[in-house]
Formats: structure tokens, sequence, C-alpha cells
């Protein structure tokens, strides 16, 4: 159903840095991107990340509320990335580990513009 997502940045440079660094470790890279705009994706048939300027030239700013969730496919995985975003800069929203759901491990983080990523695992029993 999702096609793509974008978070809005204010240095497109910084989040491309942040971005290739963190999402190389889950086998994505850049497969789109122009002067204002960056997407990352698996494959170009699945779902992909961006980043972009605001088209309307205003701050970019974290909505209150707006997270993305990134499927990992282990918690082995959660556990790594979690702790990649946090060396890039990251902010920690909640450590990795189970959450409340029979199966459902994730960690939060903020992105270096205060942008929320939940890093999950769903394996039910």
């Amino acid at each position: 159903m999702i096609g793509y997502v974008t978070l809005g940045t204010n240095d497109l440079a910084r989040a491309a840095a942040f971005y290739d660094a963190l999402l190389a470790e889950i086998g994505a890279r850049r497969w789109m991107e122009s002067d204002r705009f960056i997407a990352w994706a698996t494959a170009p048939d699945k779902p992909s990340l961006g980043v972009i300027l605001p088209f309307d030239g205003q701050p970019a700013t974290a909505g209150n509320g707006t997270m993305v969730s990134l499927v990992m496919d282990s918690n082995a995985q959660v556990d790594r990335l979690y702790a990649k975003a946090l060396e890039l800069g990251a902010k920690d929203e909640g450590p990795a580990g189970p959450r409340g759901m029979n199966g459902f491990y994730a960690g939060y983080v903020r992105d270096l513009d205060g942008n929320k990523l939940n890093l999950f695992c769903y394996t039910p029993a």
C-alpha cells in the first residue's frame, strides 16, 4: 500500500549523510534524487524513504505524532540499526526491546531533523 514516505529536512546534505550510512545497514541505497529530494529503497518496486526540502520554503518541522516505521528481518537487525542511528547522532526515543504485543520488538529514534523512526520486527508466536 505505501509507495514512499518523505521526511522534511533543513539540511539536505546532512540528512543524506545520515540516511546513506543508516539505510546501507539494511541494504537500501539511493534510487532517486534531485537538488531538493533524495529517496532510498532496497529495490525500485519496494516502498522507499525520502528526505526533502519543504516545497513552500518554510523550515521543516517534525510532526507531533508522526512516525515512520522501518521493518527489519530480525530483533538483532533492530538492535544493529538502533545502535547505528545513535552512533550517527540520532536521539533515543525508546531503546530496542520487546514492546507490549507478543512478538513485537522495536527501537525508537529521532533523526537529525527530529523526525521519529520506529525500527521494528514482528514475529508472532
